[in-house]
């Protein structure tokens, strides 16, 4: 077959080109597994048709949304996508795909290239398969090649269906796997990308009131090239979920369609993860945050994405102040032990607590953190990210001039006096007595500051309309999840455990310890009770 003659001594310079970018990029015994696979023995060729049912995104269950339905479009943009990428990146012969054009269309959609070529890939599948489905895209490409340049707009209608494409394609990437089932497509709320897409492409994205904003009902129109910029720099591994949904459905193309369909079990809990509960961390949310890490944090993350055990979910969840009380104690008798990354989450409004109109305007910002929390008067750790996560999501990596990461001071065991005591309380970024995040005592009030103050990390707005002014916010929920996995929970478990153990021996008085009735401590007592004026010899 085709994939065999690749190790033929005579192959042309353009099969050994092609296999050796396949190579590079890791794929090419999936290729030749995929090739055989999908191959007629007859022609030893590809069917197009057969290609495309392999990367097709069909959906047969209803598509529900934690937001507003979506278009009815969507569904025949996901029926087409995979016969836009067939049509965009590979050609096919007369007789099917040969061997060669197959691994030549892999390397154009998914081998080692620039990030910007990548995104315009993306971007030129979504509009190919948004156009078949009847949602015209207005996005303009100069030519066929992958480094070509992209023109036109899109609205946040469109911002928002790529967005939903590239969840459909990681869901699809996470279930592929599963036996057949009922399960169904569900879709989060991922608005604060929009909006952070918008404010960061528009012309008067500054101005616009992100709080009632209509995605659905706007035509503010978005720059194909700063959407693109924009990707870059807020949402660096989406590409990711187009590239890992084509090498995960091509390394099983072996596998019936009928057979594809995720299980019950799975999707199911995927469905009830956005409704188990209001927590801060939606899947939404953590979707937009996995989206700026490349490490194994992204797979921690997206756990809390795609689920099989609700139940899993929940014992990652370290501390809430709804649940377990607010103030700093409450909160550190819940996260002490624990050494792994830390991803925390704080929801509050600024103004006036008594204004519905200020309560109605929280905001939720966020706190990635590499490592485990301690009790130091000083900043320490390793690096970490600060988020704006709602209503508008953006990301404040490392800046490598400071490293003021954390700062968590509780009050001293010994009551000593300080003629300059530390503040009691979480800090992130910034100095002492100046940080960019400043969480009080009491889990009451949350002090933010300007990113002029901070050195650490990249500068920002952490909620809309952040001026240079400090903010005291009120804190109406605290949440902090470890993704450390089970290791690092069972870590916690053990000094929480033997903490338990010491403090149950400190409580003990073991009568042993005493010599005899006659010098104890409470014989003396009850003596001198009995005669106070008794004469008493005085050991000198």
């Amino acid at each position: 077959m085709g994939a065999s003659s690749s190790s033929d001594q005579k192959a042309s310079p353009e099969q050994r080109e092609a296999e050796s970018a396949a190579a590079a990029a890791g794929a090419l015994p999936m290729l030749r597994k995929a090739f055989a696979d999908l191959a007629d023995p007859r022609t030893s060729a590809v069917p197009v048709a057969s290609l495309q049912r392999c990367l097709s995104l069909r959906c047969d269950k209803p598509i529900s949304s934690a937001t507003r339905v979506p278009p009815d479009s969507f569904s025949g943009l996901l029926e087409n996508v995979g016969a836009s990428i067939v049509d965009v990146f590979f050609v096919a012969e007369k007789g099917g795909l040969s061997w060669v054009e197959f691994v030549k269309g892999y390397v154009k959609c998914c081998g080692r290239m620039a990030a910007s070529m990548v995104v315009s890939n993306l971007l030129r599948v979504f509009a190919l398969a948004a156009n078949k489905a009847g949602h015209q895209v207005d996005l303009q490409f100069e030519s066929d090649e992958a480094d070509c340049k992209v023109g036109g707009h899109l609205v946040p209608t469109d911002v928002l269906m790529l967005l939903w494409m590239c969840w459909t394609m990681l869901w699809s990437s996470k279930v592929h796997k599963l036996p057949r089932g009922k399960a169904a497509l569900f879709l989060p709320d991922i608005s604060c990308l929009v909006l952070s897409a918008v404010v960061s492409c528009a012309d008067n994205g500054s101005s616009l009131n992100l709080w009632n904003f209509d995605i659905f009902g706007s035509e503010v129109q978005l720059p194909a090239g700063k959407f693109v910029a924009w990707a870059l720099a807020t949402v660096p591994t989406l590409p990711d979920c187009y590239s890992q949904f084509i090498h995960e459905h091509l390394g099983n193309c072996s596998i019936s369609q009928d057979e594809l369909e995720p299980s019950k079990s799975s999707s199911g809990d995927i469905t009830s993860v956005e409704t188990s509960g209001p927590h801060l961390l939606t899947p939404g949310r953590a979707w937009a945050i996995s989206l700026t890490a490349r490490n194994a944090l992204r797979e921690e993350i997206l756990t809390h994405c795609f689920f099989s055990n609700c139940d899993k979910i929940e014992e990652n969840l370290l501390y809430r102040s709804s649940l377990h009380g607010k103030g700093l104690n409450r909160f550190w008798s819940n996260t002490e032990g624990y050494l792994g990354p830390l991803l925390m989450l704080v929801s509050g409004y600024s103004g006036d607590s008594h204004e519905a109109n200020t309560r109605d305007k929280k905001w939720v910002i966020g706190v990635l953190l590499q490592q485990g929390l301690e009790s130091r008067d000083h900043f320490y750790g390793s690096p970490g990210n600060l988020y704006a996560v709602d209503p508008i999501f953006h990301a404040y990596l490392p800046s490598g001039k400071e490293k003021n990461f954390i700062y968590s001071h509780l009050h001293p065991s010994a009551r000593v006096y300080e003629p300059h005591p530390k503040p009691v309380g979480l800090g992130f970024g910034g100095t002492i007595g100046n940080e960019r995040i400043f969480i009080d005592e009491d889990f009451a009030r949350i002090t933010l500051r300007h990113h002029a103050v901070d050195k650490t990390h990249q500068p920002g707005p952490l909620f809309p309309n952040q001026g240079y002014l400090a903010t005291d916010a009120f804190i109406l929920e605290v949440e902090v999840w470890g993704l450390g996995g089970t290791k690092a929970k069972e870590a916690q478990a053990s000094v929480k455990k033997r903490e338990q153990l010491f403090t149950e021996q400190r409580r003990k008085v073991d009568l042993k310890t005493f010599a005899s009735w006659e010098d104890s401590p409470e014989k003396m007592m009850m003596d001198m009770m009995n005669d106070p004026n008794s004469v008493r010899r005085e050991d000198r």
